[in-house]
């Protein structure tokens, strides 16, 4: 992934990376309750109010999208600084997992849907993705972009060997999902080091179509752009989708080793960085 555009700068006490800006904007993790709160709220508002997901009492009492693993992980914001520095200006979040915060649960996220032993072996830290989500005024290359330069200072100031989590398709019919599927699979399938399978109990096949009669340059253009970033940053699809009718999603896993991501993209990120910093 590139990272053209604003140039970033840092700002804030040098805890972690503090806050990178790009003009209005800024990213950075949350550092207080009412923070996360926000999150949670905009996580509410995208997935149960815009996608279609089916709150439980508890999230439907609230308005807010909860669950056991938001007490231990990082949760990681960008913020309109035009509207506020502090949670009312909370425009986009990521919800970050590192080993020890699972080992607080008992397992990762992804384990609901997906086998994920083949890199809970590997020696190295691991760093679980997921409750993306970005206000729709906000959904231009400015967001997304400052969402992705968060995540690289994470991974580089927590030295993270592998990232992972699930992506969703829009839609609970994989029928109708059919060619974005078989592209994943025959196109970005994870070596089988990395390949992480879907628990035989909500396996779906991802080899719908013959991939002779896909047009795989339209079906690369349309798939979501969270996926897009993934496989940008060369990342890898597991094998087999899961149905997840709560979320009215059709998950894909994705793992990103670090090393893979281009030369480019770290050298000029780290550059900034250390710049930033020192």
């Amino acid at each position: 992934m590139t990272i053209a555009g604003p140039a970033l700068r840092q700002v804030g006490p040098p805890d972690g990376f503090g806050e990178l800006r790009a003009g209005n904007l800024g990213v950075r993790i949350a550092v207080n309750a009412a923070e996360r709160d926000a999150a949670q709220a905009l996580r509410y508002r995208i997935f149960y109010n815009e996608m279609g997901a089916k709150p439980d009492e508890l999230a439907r009492q609230t308005q807010r999208d909860i669950d056991a693993f938001d007490d231990v992980a990082d949760h990681l914001l960008v913020i309109d600084h035009a509207i506020s520095s502090g949670a009312r200006g909370i425009v986009g979040t990521y919800r970050l997992v590192q080993n020890e915060a699972a080992e607080k649960i008992g397992r990762f996220y992804t384990s609901d849907e997906y086998d994920i032993s083949t890199i809970t072996g590997f020696p190295g830290r691991l760093l679980e993705l997921g409750r993306s989500c970005v206000d729709p005024a906000y959904r231009g290359r400015a967001a997304m972009q400052l969402l992705w330069r968060g995540i690289a200072a994470y991974v580089f100031l927590h030295r993270i060997d592998v990232m992972f989590g699930c992506a969703s398709l829009p839609g609970t019919d994989p029928d109708k999902l059919q060619a974005e599927l078989t592209h994943l699979y025959h196109n970005h399938l994870a070596p089988p080091a990395l390949r992480l399978r879907a628990v035989p109990e909500r396996y779906v096949e991802m080899r719908r179509l013959d991939p002779a009669e896909i047009d795989h340059r339209r079906v690369q253009q349309t798939l979501p752009p969270l996926i897009k970033g993934y496989l940008r940053l060369g990342g890898f699809i597991g094998d087999g989708a899961v149905v997840d009718y709560q979320f009215n999603t059709t998950d894909v896993a994705v793992v990103v080793k670090t090393d893979l991501i281009t030369d480019k993209y770290y050298r000029h990120y780290e550059r900034q960085l250390r710049d930033a910093l020192y």
